[in-house]
């Protein structure tokens, strides 16, 4: 679409929390509904998207410009009028966690361990969740208590966090490192890091192409957004 304002600055909302103002008039999202931010650093984040959206007024803009944007639609317009079909997704994920499957070679499995047993020692902590550990690709059933742990964890996130997690966890392929993300646990490079512990050993092996390579900066350019949502989210 045309870009169609001049300026985009943050602003309180009289009913509490912020908005941002495309030329003094509230910035509305997709589905139609007003933008209402829990904090400063967020709008402010916002606000700085559709000041670089499409250049210019009058220039080209797409909301693929305005990721963040685009996240909080969701949040507000889907996820927070029915938050429980996120949580369950999302839950879904603590039954096939990868951080759990570790490879059948044995050098690979003792790399995994040194790299994933401390955020399944942190589930255990923080969150109550023991989860079991298997070889190859064979499913291991999780502990049911474990997994209401993990779910509990999943529930008590509001709706910007918990819309953000969505988006990073199927990336991550792992609900553990998703919850040590949103907890602060990890930041999102080491996270994409931790995710792709077995990609990076068939790498030693057998290379990368460019097109491996543009989907691992695809997903961790998504990781990112996630985590700087939940940051600016919690100010």
């Amino acid at each position: 679409m045309k870009r169609f304002w001049d300026t985009a600055t943050p602003a309180p909302r009289e009913e509490g929390g912020f908005t941002v103002l495309l030329d003094g008039r509230p910035l509305r999202l997709p589905g139609g509904g007003p933008l209402h931010l829990p904090t400063l650093p967020l709008a402010e984040a916002v606000a700085e998207e559709w000041r670089e959206a499409g250049g210019a007024k009058g220039g080209e803009m797409t909301m693929e410009m305005v990721p963040l944007t685009r996240v909080i639609g969701t949040a507000i317009d889907r996820v927070a009028s029915n938050p429980q079909p996120s949580i369950d997704a999302i839950a879904e994920y603590g039954e096939t966690d990868l951080l759990c499957y570790r490879g059948e070679d044995s050098r690979l499995a003792a790399i995994q361990a040194a790299e994933w047993q401390p955020l399944l020692d942190w589930a255990e902590q923080a969150l109550g969740a023991p989860l079991k550990v298997t070889s190859g690709i064979i499913h291991v059933r999780q502990p049911p208590e474990s997994l209401a742990a993990l779910k509990r964890a999943v529930a008590a996130l509001p709706p910007l966090e918990l819309t953000a997690i969505g988006l990073a966890v199927p990336l991550l392929g792992s609900l553990v490192l998703g919850l040590a993300l949103a907890h602060g646990r990890l930041d999102a490079e080491e996270a994409t890091r931790l995710a792709r512990v077995d990609e990076d050993w068939q790498q030693d092996f057998w290379g990368e192409d460019e097109e491996a390579l543009a989907r691992r900066l695809a997903i961790a350019k998504d990781i990112a957004l996630a985590a700087r949502l939940v940051a600016l989210a919690r100010g």
